[in-house]
C-alpha cells in the first residue's frame, strides 16, 4: 500500500464568489523579516472549488489541497468555519 502525504489545509476568508463553482480565498500568514526582525503579514490568493456555490464574500472557510481541477484551481472547499456577518442564512 503506497504511503500518501497529508494534504495541506489552509484557513482564510472568501474575497470573491463571482465565478461558477469557484471561490477566491485570501490566506494570511505572519513571517519574521530576515533583516529587520519585524513581523510581516503576507497574503496569498488561492482559487478553490465550491461545488454547491454555498460560500459568500467574507465567509471564513477551510480549504484542502487537491489535484489540479483547472488551469489555476488546486484547492477545494472543506468546510465553512464561520458565515460573514450580515449574510442571509438562505442557502
Amino acid at each position: 500500500m503506497p504511503i500518501t502525504a497529508k494534504r495541506k489545509v489552509r484557513e482564510g476568508f472568501v474575497s470573491s464568489d463571482k465565478m461558477d463553482k469557484t471561490i477566491v480565498v485570501k490566506v494570511s500568514r505572519s513571517i519574521r523579516h530576515r533583516l529587520y526582525k519585524r513581523t510581516i503579514r503576507q497574503t496569498t490568493s488561492l482559487k478553490a472549488h465550491d461545488a454547491k456555490n454555498e460560500c459568500k464574500i467574507g465567509d471564513k472557510v477551510r480549504i484542502v489541497e487537491t489535484r489540479p481541477l483547472s488551469a489555476t484551481k488546486r484547492w477545494r472547499l472543506l468546510e465553512i468555519v464561520e458565515r460573514a456577518k450580515g449574510a442571509t442564512a438562505a442557502v
